[in-house]
């Protein structure tokens, strides 16, 4: 869960003075709200495959945390090998070997919030399974509508300050 906390971080921004470069003012960071999701697929002979989408239109961060590859009740002793195609940096498709499961001696791999971008799609490349995948999906939203409103009263409230008047000359004591 501390990976999605980091994900969720959103730091204070700072502006310089232009003196003795101290700071200004900060801007509190627009609120965050992050959701998390149990999520889980089963790989066999009769569904080889899944993927895993989300819609395109969404204007959140979704990210899929897997957490344990395991082989579940009627698996027969044999390799079963799951792969991941996913989109690398470049946003090109790969696929990657993730899992290499057989009943007798590595049954269960814990992958520790293993971070992947949708859409994923998760393949049984060899082997009946069945195998279970779990993860948690998590969404990460920045409320702009919150913050925008934060703003124009912050923009209201300096134009309701007077302004700085001069200092009223006095007469001179002798």
């Amino acid at each position: 869960m501390a990976a999605s906390a980091s994900a969720a971080l959103v730091f204070l921004s700072q502006e310089s003075g232009a003196g003795a470069g101290g700071v200004v003012g900060l801007r509190a960071p627009a609120p965050v709200t992050v959701d998390s999701f149990f999520f889980s697929c089963e790989l066999s002979g009769h569904t080889s495959s899944f993927t895993f989408k989300v819609e395109e239109e969404d204007d959140a961060e979704h990210v899929l945390a897997l957490t344990m590859l395991y082989l579940t009740e009627g698996a027969k002793d044999e390799c079963n090998e799951v792969e991941i195609v996913a989109q690398n940096h470049d946003h090109q498709e790969i696929a990657v070997p993730v899992a290499n499961l057989k009943l007798s001696c590595q049954p269960i791999l814990s992958l520790d919030d293993f971070q992947l971008q949708p859409p994923v799609t998760f393949r049984l490349k060899s082997g009946s399974g069945p195998v279970r995948i779990t993860s948690w999906h998590q969404i990460v939203t920045v409320s702009n509508d919150a913050f925008e409103e934060e703003e124009g009263g912050e923009e209201a409230k300096e134009a309701e300050l007077c302004p700085i008047l001069p200092a009223k000359k006095q007469r001179g004591r002798s």
